[in-house]
């Protein structure tokens, strides 16, 4: 069983991070109970359960937090809960009742996560964002893109997962270690803006010390070393260099035919022009294949760039089972892994309220009060959430 076996999660259905941190959680064997509105959200990019990569691994219950029975069965719900996730605005929870002094009320060991872009105070806490927007304001996106580019978005993996998703993981772990010695659940407010600046903590330090005082696209990591960059092959494919240790460059050098004396002067800037130069020659010279036949498994520090749906179909993927087939669907396998803790293979994600009666049997309504709840309209089950 997962190492989080016997760990209880409520999460409050949002976007983002949110799902994702809940991931992270339940593929690790965590029982995540994700509360979905009983009416249309408009959450997210609009899919099926099966392509809901995200959202696998928990069981749905579809309840209405504007009625008071609804908030009353989240309340019943944090009872028995470990943790709760929340990616609303701040203060949205409190003024349906459900913010960290409401449920602490219930439950004094829960452990409150909020996740949120600006964080729950400053001048911008209650200001509408996204990824694009927290990444830029923590100095992260000004630093990615090529030479004389505007910036470029990394995806949405900078904010809303890297500094979002996995800060919020890691601070909820946290506080329940020292929920052990305490006794006592607290709030966690993992801002997405805080973890995107966090994760550039290297390159703070670089540019404090004058190592990252170049132009976006002309320092060590960001394309602008020619021995740290994708190039184009014969075939309009691509591939990664990253050999930035003198030893891995010669070795490249030598694989690849370099000539040597870009191996004497590797960084020497002077160089990095022509340097880059003989590189994509050398790159456009041959096969994508063929660059893999040449480097793949040396110390030439290469990989080639895969798309989707090459990347599962990969020997070394292949080999480490890093991808696992959920109800058809192809998808990461869940991470890290453990010696002992053996991780359970993925289930689905569920249909918005597919276990709304167990969940509240669970939380202590009898099958009456059950059948009342969803003829008010405060619980929807599957077949009849909106």
């Amino acid at each position: 069983m997962g190492p989080l076996e016997g760990l209880r999660v409520i999460e409050l259905a949002s976007i983002g991070p949110g799902p994702m941190c809940a991931m992270l959680l339940a593929d690790l064997g965590a029982d995540v109970l994700r509360v979905d509105r009983v009416e249309p959200s408009g959450l997210g990019v609009p899919m099926g359960n099966k392509h809901d990569v995200n959202g696998r691994n928990r069981r749905s219950i579809a309840l209405d937090l504007k009625a008071a029975a609804g908030r009353e069965a989240v309340l019943r719900l944090v009872e028995g809960a470990d943790v709760l996730i929340e990616g609303l605005r701040p203060g949205v929870t409190e003024k349906l009742g459900l913010g960290p002094a409401d449920c602490q009320a219930r439950n004094p060991r829960l452990v409150y996560g909020r996740m949120t872009g600006f964080g729950q105070s400053g001048p911008l806490a209650q200001a509408a964002g996204h990824d694009i927007n927290y990444i830029a304001l923590s100095g992260a996106l000004h630093a990615i893109g090529t030479a004389g580019g505007k910036p470029v978005p990394p995806l949405n993996l900078v904010g809303d997962y890297g500094g979002g998703a996995l800060y919020l993981a890691f601070g909820l772990l946290a506080a329940i270690f020292e929920r052990g010695r305490s006794g006592r659940g607290q709030v966690v407010d993992a801002a997405m803006v805080d973890g995107a600046g966090s994760l550039a903590s290297l390159f703070y330090g670089l540019h404090a010390a004058g190592r990252w005082d170049q132009p976006r696209g002309h320092n060590l990591l960001d394309g602008g070393a020619p021995f740290y960059d994708t190039y184009e092959t014969a075939d309009g494919r691509w591939v990664s260099l990253g050999p930035l240790e003198p030893k891995f460059f010669a070795e490249f050098a030598r694989l690849a035919g370099l000539d040597e004396r870009f191996v004497k002067r590797q960084y020497d800037r002077a160089e990095w022009p022509a340097m880059r130069e003989a590189i994509s020659a050398l790159m456009k010279s041959r096969t994508r294949d063929d660059w893999c036949a040449l480097l793949e498994g040396s110390d030439a520090c290469f990989a080639p760039v895969l798309d989707f749906a090459e990347a599962p179909r990969h020997r070394h993927a292949q080999a480490r089972a890093g991808f696992v087939e959920v109800d058809g669907l192809l998808q990461p396998a869940p991470a890290p892994r453990f010696d002992r803790s053996q991780v359970a293979v993925p289930r689905p994600a569920p249909a918005t309220g597919e276990h709304t009666r167990e969940l509240l049997a669970e939380a202590g309504y009898d099958a009456a009060a059950i059948d009342g709840l969803i003829a008010s309209g405060a619980a929807a089950t599957s077949g009849a959430a909106r």
